[in-house]
């Protein structure tokens, strides 16, 4: 009985393996016959489609036809094609259907003629940005292309479009770019949400019919309408004057409640206090070598979560010191406002507390109370990067010195290459900043944070997370997540880029602040600290970058080469054309090699389909 239930069991898991297998190649082969198809429907007399040669049937072969990007170089996944200024002929490619996965299509300044479909939002349902500019594209503008609901640019300027603009548009609550100039168009425009879609006169002009805001009113108003608008307007206004006045009434009342409740709570912690009630509630402990613990010595430790313990705040939550009764010191994090059930959180728990390394800050346990979140990790002395880089109280700074930036760049590069290619599961961060790298007390750094970015955000992450700017702290976020919605590693890298980036400069990610002398020539420089080096970097003055406080010390030779590493993560347009983490820790590693920083490496050897091997995360997108 036994044999036969392990023959069954193997012979199962074969088939399931088999199933996926085929569905892979399946959404692989949809893709090639989807270009091929588009191919066969287009006219090319300059023959920029030269490239679309489908006899090769290797990994990833499409990726590298003129216009076509994938999701992954070594998967056959169309992530979008870009075909402006191709002279491409026909009418709207309707095989478009079978690349299930686009999120942009640019077919502008071709000469595409005729109507669009009518059921286009059934052939490019996903995508984010369309381009049909500066064609010859006639008939009506499809109702249908308001159910594209997650298009943030729809261009349609410079065609020959008539009848009027779909009042359905204004569902496209994402939609920040738009124009219909230069076509036949005519009637009201409709009213689009000004607070996300900003829109002027030049984006409906050359249209003699279109009427409406941004343009001159609509005209065939009797005299009688008019009045029975003004009355109607005058009627409005008065109640919604007395709408706003009660409004302001309860405002202000509860105003008053809350600042009351404020002093009788002036460490507004009454989320603690309420936390503290609860009774024989466990702490669950991953490591043996620490004492067993409850939440009362929790609370004990951190004198009731008290902001006088606050270490830092992030995206994920509040961290807090604590100091136990035999003087063991700690971090406490309480999550920002997970969603996830209680055997989600414990499932994900259990697997983060497996994941260990030198350079990622040890979780050594975890606490769950109704909606409260806890997670418990080893203390770190010398707190957090931003801190040591950007300190409050400036007067009493003294810099790091340059060994020691070198020292936390390449130990926070080996444990991020670890998390990207030899974690199991592998790991996609998606919120690296010098905020989530803490410092021993001899400096050396350690990742926090490493696989919460999907507690915080349980449905849907890659579809709202990073268009709406939610994953990621500013200044930090890889410019392709507003396109293309979705984590990678090399996202991870930009922002690993930007923090050797700090620690070069010693600028903030977010502003750059020039010194006195530069301040009395001009205003100083305005934007982030990418941009102010990439402006550098064009004019030649990378050097100009290097922090003041480590110029003079003989390093300068090491400096730049650490600072053409960080321009080599942050700088290139292309995702793909950034370094892996385990080159970038290769690189940092060769430059401090006279230090003698590093001991052994445990960083596995890349393969070459690179990120391609990515088979299990977990963080997934």
């Amino acid at each position: 009985m036994m044999v036969i239930r392990l023959v069954f069991t193997v012979f199962l898991g074969n088939c399931l393996c088999l199933l996926l297998l085929s569905s892979f190649i399946d959404a692989s082969e949809a893709d090639v016959n989807c270009l091929r198809n588009i191919k066969s429907q287009l006219t090319d007399p300059n023959e920029y489609l030269s490239s679309w040669v489908f006899s090769n049937e290797s990994a990833g072969f499409i990726c590298k036809f003129s216009g076509v990007s994938c999701w992954h170089d070594d998967e056959n996944r169309v992530l979008s094609i870009k075909l402006s200024g191709f002279g491409l002929g026909g009418q709207f490619p309707v095989a478009i259907k079978n690349c299930t996965d686009l999120t942009g299509l640019d077919l502008s300044r071709n000469n595409f003629s005729g109507p669009l479909p009518t059921d286009i939002s059934s052939l490019i349902p996903s995508v984010t940005t369309l381009d049909l500019s500066q064609n010859s594209f006639s008939g009506v503008i499809p109702v249908s292309v308001s159910n594209i609901t997650f298009l943030n640019a729809l261009m349609l300027q410079g065609n020959q479009f008539t009848g009027t603009l779909p009042a359905e548009l204004v569902r496209l609550g994402r939609l920040s770019k738009f124009s219909v100039a230069n076509n036949r168009l005519s009637g009201p425009i409709p009213v689009f949400n000004e607070t996300i879609l900003k829109v002027g006169p030049g984006d409906f002009a050359g249209n003699a019919g279109l009427c409406g805001k941004p343009l001159d009113p609509c005209e065939g108003a009797n005299s009688s309408r008019v009045k029975v608008v003004v009355i109607a307007a005058v009627g409005g206004l008065v109640a919604a004057a007395l709408v706003v006045g009660v409004v302001l009434f309860f405002y202000f009342r509860r105003l008053a409640l809350v600042r009351k409740k404020l002093q009788d709570d002036p460490e507004d912690n009454r989320w603690a206090r309420i936390l503290k009630q609860q009774k024989g509630v466990k702490v669950f402990m991953f490591k043996k070598s620490v004492s067993k613990m409850k939440l009362s010595d929790l609370m004990k430790a951190t004198e009731e979560f008290k902001k006088d313990n606050i270490i830092g705040k992030g995206r994920t939550g509040t961290m807090y010191k604590g100091v136990l009764e035999d003087g063991t010191h700690l971090m406490v994090k309480r999550l920002q406002d997970s969603q996830h059930s209680e055997k989600e959180l414990d499932s994900e728990m259990k697997t983060l507390g497996s994941v260990k390394h030198r350079n990622l800050v040890p979780l050594l346990g975890y606490c769950i109370a109704k909606k409260e979140r806890l997670l418990i990790y080893e203390y770190m002395p010398n707190g957090y990067l931003y801190d040591q880089l950007h300190p409050s109280d400036e007067e009493s700074f003294k810099p790091m010195d340059w060994p020691t930036r070198l020292k936390i760049a390449l130990g926070a590069a080996k444990g991020l290459a670890w998390l990207h290619h030899s974690c199991n599961p592998r790991i996609i961060h998606r919120n690296i900043s010098s905020k989530c790298i803490l410092l021993t007390a001899d400096f050396e750094p350690k990742i926090s944070d490493f696989g919460l970015a999907r507690l915080m955000n349980p449905i849907d992450t890659h579809l709202s997370t990073f268009v709406n700017g939610e994953f990621g702290d500013f200044g930090y976020v890889a410019p392709e997540y507003s396109r293309t919605m979705v984590a990678t590693p090399k996202g991870d890298v930009y922002s690993f880029g930007v923090v050797i980036l700090e620690l070069v400069t010693g600028q903030k990610a977010t502003s750059v602040t020039t010194g006195p002398e530069e301040e009395a020539e001009e205003e100083g420089f305005k934007g982030n600290l990418v941009e102010w080096v990439t402006m550098l970097s064009r004019e030649s003055k990378l050097q100009e970058a290097i922090d003041k406080s480590l110029l003079g010390k003989d390093v300068n030779d090491e400096i730049f080469k650490v600072l053409k590493v960080a321009c080599n993560c942050v700088l290139p347009e292309v995702a793909k054309q950034r370094p892996t983490m385990f080159e970038v820790y290769q690189f940092l590693r060769a430059i401090g090699e006279s230090y003698n920083f590093t001991t052994e490496d445990d960083i596995l050897v890349p393969s070459e389909s690179g990120e391609g091997d990515f088979i299990e995360e977990l963080i997934v997108r």
